[in-house]
């Protein structure tokens, strides 16, 4: 009775308290989710290794895996500690390995464990992994290049071990010492005393490492030279001290050693060019430049034919030469019997101080008397002789492509030189390898500028004519269109051999008129006597009229018309079929005919006419009116909806003729006329009836808005990818206009479907890409005031809260409210395109083959201004089923004949099934785009960064843009026989 009593007191005096003091919530417990830390998987692994191969093993596996920056330094603590406990080499040398790679995390500084790292270099007893450490230590100091006292340290470290017997280790320092050394800063008393130089005086790191050039190791040696040349590419100067130590070693034993110190020599001889060096043989001196070359072409006849390629190649880049020197490179006679002959400066001058000159009694009394030894001639005694010869003579092509590349750089900043090597730039043309005679073609192109064919030469230049290989006949033809020739025989000779070509080679046909129309207008006073012979005239009597389907009579034609352009005196040698056939021409082949004041004929003028001349008065004037048309069109906002238009219509008009006239502007003009196409489909679209009627009673309206949204987003993304040259603030006018037109979209697809379901994934799309035009061109919106983006990003918290419906009339008030914004003309752009040369299209014999099997058609055309096309052009077959064929052409099928030109030469293989007659296919080519490839999309994550949940935005948008007009070709494929 008593205890019950006491509970029930307990209990009132509790829940009074319990009353005026209630309970405190406990808080809940936050989870924080971490990653498994690397260190800890790691350590667990190395301690249940058991042996050796097993710890191997796990860090074998360790290190396939990716390692964040913020567990870098666990990691490396863990190899560390299990680094000092390792007894095995193989293990100690793949900790030292790791530790290298760790370095290199993207986001974690080394300078933590760089004690560390330096420690272990003390008790290490193994050459290999000690050269691995010191590996490791040069990543670390790379990463950190910043951190003086670091890198200090770690120069200290390099010279303490220079001394090491293992050639490895050795390397590893000179290489630390020319990644991370510096000219002005001499060593400390610390490190010299480390390198057993103790007392003597600082000395800097180009001396230590140019100790080594005599080390008894050819693989040292090399990384010495090799330190040396990273000093001078990291912007210090080499001293001229090093010259002689470096001449030495062009005689080295070893190949790497002599390529190494070709490139030694060669850095000298840029750094101190108008240097003075003395001459070994004689008392006399010599610019540090000649003596050099004179050096590097002594290798020319290397017994290594890398070496012979390397001085090959660095011959042409030494522009400073002496013009005697450079000359001597193409005769192979060494001097006067091998004596060294004074000059005439130097014979005068003993005779005068003698009292007495050359009698010319005595026989030879002015010879060279003393003798050179001949195993003691050097290159400057022997003038550099037959350098080039030997290059050019070589038994490996390398070395020829070599020779012909630096004899034609030598020769583009010496027309002298020129002149010296056109005959054996020339031989060259007869070479047994392609690649040789296509770079002598090409070299002989490029200083065309400075030289003149004479007949001999051009018949062996125009026996070419008769290789089997396209691309040397073309690079021929090209080679040709900027030659001059020195008589009316040569045009006769060309003329002729390009017929034959014609005649052999018909597929050669376009690029045989172009070298003739270019002949025709270098030579026209050597082309006007040959004009009766060409064109079979006769003073009394009327002549056959010509057949004007003969290309080589359109070839000769097109000679003499470009002739006659200027030389106003041939057109009285013209018969009258000539003028008609002139008439033809013009219009049939305007691009390689030109305008001629012909007698009695007056001569049309235009904007783009020759009457106003290609000038720059035209081009000013065109650019002027393209300014003022773009002026007038951005006024749209104080007009009326039909006048504004109008005037679309009629602006949009004349810029597509101005682009037709003005080759110069065609870019400009075509991108500015298809961006006003666009925002003329985008007036129509949104017109008051359109807006004003109840869905049902519009849904053709809504078809007409649904088409000109399709062929709105099709123009952006040409404006966008056909067009090269475009700024940031253009780039992000398409934008702006594309996202208008997909608000338009989203808009007509709420007005056609029912249900919000649809409207739900359309609309976050559109809000996504709102915030990705944001992101991408944040420096323009300044630019984009009263615009419509500009609006939506003022309402933009609204816009994420809101529902799909209100979200539709928002863009809906929107788009007719805001104006139309104005373009700023591109100063300099330029239009891809591409032209198909073959097939013509124009024959009616059907290409036959057999059901099944598959037909080789050859693709034959020229690109203009296509960035990357090895990536985006495309060929497309389309057949008359409907069905498309896409092929991707082998990079191989490109070649670059000329700066922003590309010609693609392929074949499409062809197939189908039985037709009962002939029909016709369609091939284009198409340029492929991906809107991930513009230089204004995201920036990708990085490679341990995680890409999924990222919203999914136009970037991932792909398709084709038509890049050249369609070709029909006739095909048959008919059934097998049985």
């Amino acid at each position: 009775m008593m205890a019950a009593h006491l509970k029930k007191r307990v209990y009132e005096e509790f829940s009074k308290v319990v009353q005026q003091h209630p309970l405190e919530e406990v808080p809940a417990k936050k989870l924080r989710l971490t990653k498994p830390s690397k260190s800890a998987a790691l350590h667990l692994d190395l301690c249940k290794a058991t042996n050796p191969t097993d710890a191997l093993q796990y860090l074998l596996q360790f290190a396939r895996k990716t390692v964040e920056a913020e567990s870098v330094e666990g990691v490396a603590r863990i190899l560390l500690e299990h680094y000092y406990k390792e007894t095995d080499t193989s293990v100690r040398l793949k900790i030292a390995s790791l530790l290298g790679l760790l370095s290199k995390t993207q986001g974690f500084s080394p300078d933590c464990i760089v004690d560390d790292a330096i420690s272990t270099l003390n008790n290490e007893k193994s050459h290999q992994v000690l050269a691995q450490l010191l590996d490791t230590l040069l990543v670390i100091g790379t990463q950190l290049p910043d951190t003086v006292a670091i890198t200090q340290r770690l120069i200290e470290v390099a010279c303490k071990h220079l001394s090491d017997t293992y050639f490895g280790v050795r390397n590893k320092c000179l290489q630390l010492l020319g990644c991370l050394g510096t000219v002005d800063k001499p060593l400390t008393k610390e490190s010299e005393a480390t390198t057993g130089t103790s007392g003597a005086p600082a000395r800097d790191v180009q001396s230590v490492i140019s100790d080594y050039f005599g080390d008894q190791d050819p693989r040292v040696r090399t990384a010495a030279i090799k330190a040396m040349l990273q000093l001078h590419d990291r912007g210090m100067k080499i001293q001229q001290t090093i010259y002689n130590q470096a001449c030495k070693l062009l005689n080295d034993d070893y190949e790497q050693v002599r390529s190494a110190a070709v490139q030694m020599v060669w850095v000298l001889s840029q750094l101190y060019a108008e240097s003075i060096v003395p001459i070994p043989s004689s008392n006399e001196e010599i610019r540090l430049v000649d003596d050099s070359f004179g050096k590097i072409c002594h290798m020319v006849s290397d017994g290594s034919w890398v070496v012979r390629v390397q001085a090959a190649k660095l011959l042409g880049s030494m522009l400073q030469v002496s013009p005697h020197f450079l000359e001597q490179t193409l005769d192979k006679k060494l001097m006067s019997d091998l004596r060294r002959k004074r000059t005439a400066h130097e014979r005068a001058k003993e005779l005068y101080a003698s009292g007495e000159f050359s009698s010319g009694r005595r026989w030879a009394d002015d010879a060279p008397k003393e003798k050179v030894d001949t195993s003691g001639v050097n290159l400057i005694d022997s003038g550099a002789c037959g350098a080039f010869v030997h290059g050019l003579e070589d038994e490996m092509y390398e070395v020829r492509t070599a020779s012909v590349e630096a004899l034609c750089l030598l020769a583009q900043s010496s027309a002298g030189f020129a002149e010296k090597c056109l005959d054996f730039l020339v031989d060259m043309f007869n070479d047994e390898i392609e690649e040789v005679r296509l770079q002598s073609i090409h070299a002989l192109r490029q200083i065309s500028i400075h030289i003149t064919l004479r007949e001999d030469q051009l018949d062996t230049v125009l026996a070419v004519l008769e290789d089997s290989s396209r691309d040397i006949r073309e690079a021929l033809h090209e080679l040709l269109c900027y030659t001059n020739v020195s008589t009316k025989e040569c045009i006769q000779l060309a003329l002729l051999e390009l017929l034959k070509n014609l005649t052999k080679y018909p597929t050669d046909r376009n690029s045989v008129w172009k070298c003739l129309k270019f002949l025709g207008v270098r030579h026209p006073t050597l082309v006007l006597p040959l004009v009766p012979e060409l064109l079979s005239t006769h003073p009394y009597f009327d002549t056959p009229e010509p057949d004007m389907d003969d290309p080589a009579y359109i070839a000769v034609l097109v000679l003499v018309f470009n002739a006659a352009k200027s030389c106003p005196t041939m057109s009285a040698l013209f018969s009258d079929h000539t003028f008609r056939h002139y008439a033809y021409l013009r219009d049939s082949l305007s691009h390689l005919v030109p305008q001629l004041r012909l007698p009695g004929k007056k001569l049309t003028s235009g904007i783009g006419s020759e009457a106003c001349g290609p000038g720059s008065g035209s081009v000013e004037s065109a650019r002027l009116f393209l300014q003022d048309s773009m002026a007038h069109v951005s006024m749209l906002q104080s007009l009326e909806a039909p006048g504004a238009q109008d005037l679309l219509d009629f602006t949009i008009r004349d810029l597509q003729r101005l682009g037709e006239l003005q080759s110069e502007l065609a870019g400009s003009a075509d991108f500015c006329a298809t961006y006003l196409r666009c925002q003329l489909l985008l007036t129509k679209a949104l017109q008051e009836k359109l807006w004003n009627m109840a869905v049902p009673l519009c849904l053709k309206q809504n078809a007409m808005a649904s088409a000109a949204v399709k062929q709105i987003l099709e123009e952006t993304y040409k404006l966008e990818f056909l067009y090269s040259g475009l700024e940031t603030r253009q780039v992000a006018t398409i934008h702006h206009v594309r996202l208008q037109a997909k608000a338009l979209q989203l808009v007509l697809t709420a007005r056609t479907k029912r249900g919000v379901d649809p409207l739900i994934g359309i609309s976050e799309k559109f809000i996504q890409e709102v915030e990705s035009f944001q992101r991408l061109f944040m420096s323009e919106l300044p630019h984009f005031q009263e615009s419509f983006v500009e609006k939506l990003l003022e309402v933009m918290p609204r816009l994420v809260a809101c529902k799909p419906l209100d979200l539709v009339k928002i863009l809906q008030t929107t788009l007719r409210q805001s104006g139309f914004l104005h373009l700023k003309i591109p100063e300099q752009i330029q239009r891809a395109s591409a032209t198909i040369i073959e097939p013509t299209g124009e024959s009616d014999n059907p290409l036959r083959f057999t059901t099944g099997l598959v037909v080789a058609l050859d693709i034959d055309a020229t690109l203009e201004h296509v960035q990357e096309p090895q990536n985006t052009v495309k060929v497309q077959v389309l057949y008359p089923d409907g069905q498309a064929h896409i092929i991707h052409p082998k990079p191989g099928d490109f070649r670059h004949p000329g700066p922003g030109r590309v010609r693609l030469i392929t074949q499409v293989y062809l197939s189908h099934s039985a037709w009962t007659e002939p029909c016709q296919i369609e091939v284009r080519l198409l340029l492929a785009y991906s809107s991930s490839t513009s230089k204004l999309s995201s920036p990708k994550p990085a490679w341990n960064e995680s890409t999924e949940g990222l919203p999914q935005t136009e970037s991932s948008i792909e398709g084709t843009i038509p890049l050249s007009k369609p070709v029909k070709v006739f095909i048959m494929p008919k059934l097998a026989r049985r």
